[in-house]
């Protein structure tokens, strides 16, 4: 148990921590909210020992913590500056800390030399890819506005052909909130097991007109329904984030709490390149907001942790994103799957953090609810005493 804080409050756990190694990123998707994505800065060796020292230090780090690096394109910067960056980190590591690393990437990039250190180090490795060729390249483009579809498949079958296990994420646009069927297809045929749906969102600078749109519920709940469907029928897809996790959640034994890691200080903690520091969603780290100096709570090369947590722009975020959970506890019949929500889409959506539902939670949290529930009701309906229990939570995904 972490000891509590000389206030008497309990002390945060460091359970994720978002390294940018660097802003820079070599595309330029129409749908991006990265702010510098065009600096060319990078992360230097003592901001990393610096950070995990102190998070190592503070006793604040949970048996299991996990390192992600994003927040522009991490494959930019050239595996040696991993292989150090991770001897770094491991000799800092407490013998009771499990450190593991993930990298989200637009694919553009891999190499057999980028396979080799994701199967040392056991890196979760996401590549970004937005389905078929048409849909992928009408928004991921280069920085001449060409696809980059060729590059991001070439990088996707390295990785099989190098067996090295992957997830991807899918940013869903109208047209692809359409073709359920031609969006499996392609998984299908590319070998892709473990997926994830982002429906395009409002965030930073970038306004969507897709969650504007009346009817997106609709339609969102429409493909994921299908795409569910159609993909437990194939038998090929072993994991999908907006069902899996989901049914997660809802069927959890009671003695096990509703988490949410974005709406508790430090419970992510985001890190820039130049050792400004941020919590709770990683997508404010760039982000201006004068309220909250514009979310950053310090500097890990200047700042302690507990000088960061105690300081003015915490204590400012902290006491209005708990007044948004509060609301979302009284009014929000989803509360109990989802904890209050997505601080970043709060204020990007409603214009606060002390605010309830926003059109993020209805697509990503309600929608996904009532499918999971709704499977389950057909499900008891049609086996009787034969549905698998609750907590069998393989079957449950397997018999939709």
């Amino acid at each position: 148990m972490l000891n509590p804080l000389p206030t008497g409050r309990p002390a945060p756990m460091i359970e994720t921590v978002v390294v940018q190694p660097t802003p820079f990123c070599n595309i330029n998707c129409r749908y991006c909210y990265l702010p510098d994505r065009n600096q060319k800065a990078q992360m230097e060796l003592s901001v990393i020992t610096t950070l995990f020292s102190k998070i190592f230090a503070s006793g604040w780090a949970a048996d299991q913590l996990t390192v992600i690096w994003h927040a522009g394109e991490p494959l930019v910067l050239p595996v040696s500056y991993y292989e150090t960056a991770f001897q770094a980190i491991e000799a800092l590591r407490p013998p009771e800390i499990v450190v593991r690393h993930a990298i989200q990437t637009n694919g553009m990039l891999l190499t057999p030399d980028w396979c080799a250190l994701f199967k040392q180090w056991d890196v979760g490795v996401g590549v970004s890819i937005d389905g078929p060729q048409a849909l992928h390249d009408a928004n991921r483009v280069t920085r001449s506005g060409r696809g980059t579809f060729a590059q991001t498949i070439a990088g996707l079958r390295l990785l099989r052909r190098e067996n090295v296990q992957f997830h991807v994420i899918s940013v869903l646009s109208a047209e692809s909130l359409q073709s359920p069927e031609a969006m499996l297809d392609f998984y299908l045929a590319e070998g892709v097991e473990d997926i994830c749906f982002n429906v395009e969102e409002s965030e930073g600078d970038h306004v969507s007109g897709l969650f504007a749109a009346a009817d997106t519920p609709r339609r969102f709940r429409e493909f994921l329904s299908r795409f569910w469907t159609l993909a437990r029928q194939s038998g090929r897809v072993r994991f999908i984030r907006e069902i899996d996790d989901m049914l997660e959640r809802i069927f959890r034994p009671e003695s096990c709490g509703m988490g949410n890691a974005q709406v508790e200080p430090f419970s992510m903690l985001n890190v820039g390149c130049d050792g400004s520091t941020s919590s709770f969603s990683p997508e404010l780290l760039g982000l201006k907001n004068a309220a909250y100096n514009d979310f950053i709570v310090g500097n890990i090369l200047t700042d302690s942790l507990e000088a960061m947590l105690a300081g003015e722009a915490m204590t400012a975020m902290t006491r209005d994103i708990a007044a948004g959970v509060e609301i979302c506890r009284r009014s929000c019949e989803y509360f109990s799957v989802c904890g209050g929500g997505a601080p970043v889409n709060k204020l990007s959506e409603n214009g606060g953090f002390s605010s309830g539902a926003t059109s993020f939670c209805k697509l990503t949290e309600m929608i996904p609810a009532d499918l999971a529930l709704a499977a389950f009701d057909q499900l008891e309906r049609t086996m009787g005493e034969q549905a698998p229990p609750t907590t069998d939570i393989a079957a449950l995904a397997a018999a939709k």
